[in-house]
């Protein structure tokens, strides 16, 4: 059976006519850029045209569907100008015929500076369109035709007259501008070669309004995410005066029809969603309520994943997870580094994997869905959680915590926590589960691996692919005094504290090259290099900020103001010299890390707790007595 290439499809595209599905040919594939983008040289046989396909169809080239001699069909895509050149980005598209010899004579299209194209073809759409054939071997014209399309450079540009739209399209005077509306695609089609868009999403979570100070000026911004009906999301963000046109018209929940913005690369630290891009709008974008007739779009995407996958989860990764509460804390302040209070609250989550985890919540987080669960928990009912976009932590083991973007949701009403809910009443409750998180109750039994400091080295700890986590009995022998802090920077970035080094701006102030401020008073943190031993051997250690002063008994600033200010060498040695010697338990982070092009074991301390003889007297006992049972 004959299949078309579509007659004259290039000059309509070019046109603006995107409507129809043009079936076109294949004539080159080239793979451009460092994002793996693939660009297509297209012909209807009589013309031919570049094109961008959106990388979510990469797959297709990848996989041999869509190779040079395919016939497609071009199901979604638009029309852009790229460097002044128009080019074609498909959006969606179907293969028709894997492989074929080139059909027609097909030249490229030029276009003047007048705007006026050479070597496109008359503008009757009523001519017959070009046949393909099976039998493409068979014709010995195909072959001229497609060594020809292989080499079209040699083909001298033949100019023609511009191509006319059909009569329908009635000119009335000069057009200024195209303000036909934007055709609605999805957000995973969205890409910034395009020209005109519109989406229509969900707004699934909104950002306060957080204030900015930079080189040039105060400023102030907030964020939010979308969803549409095929999955696909993206941030949008609005700075000053956009943000005081939206800010009160954006609503969680609600669904909007949004167009004119521009995309930028994601950025991924503080970006959590499945996109490469995240949307700006800007003075000329519309935001327009819509109603949601057919309920197409869902309220909220999750991506969970159990609690045993979150302990080899990578350290300030963003993850979904979804548990029942097994034991809630009670709120407490905190006071932040930079002399804000906030709160804190701890829980306990656990899952069908036979793993628990500690849920941090901080904030307003403590007092609205923290008191909410506290009360349930109290009454005896435990209740399912689902946390969207909760961080990783792994200090002294895994843990969750909560960030501006987190979302709570209690109870959901979803197939994960319908089988929560099973499992547990039906005997999940009784299970015990490993905690792979530090112990919430003070003084609890911690499940620490203890080695000795030769075992480090020996059993090549920290090579794997996660850090090992161990307990060692040692003194500390020597503590670098050159550097043992640094200067670091109070400011906040977003739910943390900047801690990036700081340096003198002038005699009273201080810069961060990260934030780009200068500030009035910086912070100071402990890095100390410390050599621990036991009856095995030495090995180098850091210390930072907590551990740091668990070691030396002092805040880094008043040994740095004791060492640099006031000068007294005398009473900083006898501080140094009073932490030599003494034994601590080491609860030590141990992971292989590069270094330039070297790859280096770095030993991290954790918690440094001096050695309590009852307590340890009582742990070599058990030791004893497990060794005279067997």
């Amino acid at each position: 059976m004959p299949v078309n290439l579509t007659h004259n499809a290039i000059p309509a595209i070019n046109a603006g006519d995107l409507n129809s599905k043009p079936l076109v040919q294949v004539l080159d594939i080239k793979l451009i850029g460092s994002q793996e983008r693939y660009r297509f040289l297209v012909s209807d046989g009589a013309s031919t045209q570049h094109a961008m396909i959106a990388t979510q169809l990469n797959d297709r080239v990848k996989t041999g569907r869509v190779r040079k001699g395919s016939v497609i069909q071009l199901i979604d895509y638009i029309c852009s100008t790229v460097q002044s050149r128009k080019i074609i980005v498909v959006l969606n598209m179907e293969t028709i015929i894997p492989d074929c010899e080139t059909i027609g004579n097909p030249t490229m299209v030029v276009e003047s500076d007048s705007g006026a194209q050479n070597r496109v073809p008359d503008n009757s759409f009523g001519r017959p369109p070009v046949a393909i054939n099976n039998s493409y071997s068979t014709n010995n014209n195909n072959t001229s035709a497609r060594n020809a399309g292989n080499n079209m450079q040699s083909f001298p540009p033949t100019v023609q007259p511009p191509y006319q739209p059909p009569p329908n399209y009635k000119i009335h005077g000069a057009i200024m501008k195209n303000e036909a509306p934007a055709r609605i695609i999805p957000i995973s089609a969205l890409n910034p070669y395009q020209g005109r868009w519109a989406i229509k999403a969900r707004v699934t979570a909104k950002g306060d309004i957080r204030r900015y100070n930079n080189a040039r000026g105060d400023g102030k911004v907030f964020s939010f995410d979308l969803l549409d009906s095929d999955g696909g999301e993206i941030r949008a963000t609005c700075f000053n005066a956009v943000l005081d046109r939206f800010y009160e018209i954006i609503e969680v929940g609600k669904v909007y029809l949004i167009s004119k913005g521009s995309l930028k690369p994601a950025q991924k630290n503080f970006n959590h969603l499945k996109n490469e891009w995240e949307m700006f709008l800007e003075a000329t974008s519309t935001v327009d309520l819509c109603p949601d007739e057919d309920g197409s779009i869902p309220s909220q995407q999750f991506s969970f994943r159990s609690i045993s996958e979150v302990e080899i989860a990578e350290n300030n990764s963003i993850i979904d997870v979804i548990g029942i509460v097994t034991a809630v804390n009670p709120s407490v302040s905190i006071m932040r580094k930079n002399g804000m209070e906030t709160q804190r609250r701890i829980l306990n989550l656990k899952d069908q994997s036979t793993r628990s985890v500690e849920l941090t919540l901080w904030g307003d987080f403590c007092n609205r869905e923290g008191q909410n669960l506290q009360e349930m928990v109290d009454s005896g009912f435990f209740p399912v959680l689902a946390v969207k976009a909760g961080k990783v932590n792994d200090f002294s083991g895994k843990s969750i915590g909560t960030i501006s973007s987190t979302q709570l949701f209690i109870n959901l009403d979803s197939s994960e926590a319908q089988s929560l809910r099973i499992w547990f009443d039906q005997g999940g409750k009784n299970t015990t589960s490993q905690s792979i998180s530090r112990d919430i109750i003070p003084g609890g039994p911690k499940n620490e691996i203890r080695k000795t400091v030769s075992q480090i080295k020996d059993e090549g700890l920290g090579r794997s692919d996660k850090p090992d986590w161990i307990t060692v009995k040692a003194t500390i022998s020597f503590i670098k005094t050159d550097t043992f802090c640094y200067t670091a920077c109070p400011l906040m970035i977003g739910d943390r504290q900047c801690n990036k080094k700081v340096t003198r701006s002038g005699n009273s102030r201080w810069q961060c090259d990260r934030c780009n401020q200068e500030i009035e008073e910086c912070d100071y943190r402990y890095l100390l290099q410390a050599q621990v031993q036991d009856n095995t051997g030495l090995t180098w250690v850091t210390a930072f900020q907590e551990s740091g002063e668990e070691i030396l008994g002092c805040p880094a600033k008043d040994l740095y103001f004791l060492k640099y200010e006031e000068e007294d060498d005398v009473k900083f040695a006898e501080i140094i010299r009073g932490s030599l010697f003494a034994e601590y338990l080491f609860r030590l982070k141990i992971k292989e890390e590069l270094y330039g092009d070297e790859q280096r074991v770095k030993i991290t301390v954790v918690k440094a707790e001096k050695v309590n003889y009852s307590a340890e007297s009582k742990h070599m006992l058990d030791l004893i007595a497990k060794v005279h049972y067997h």
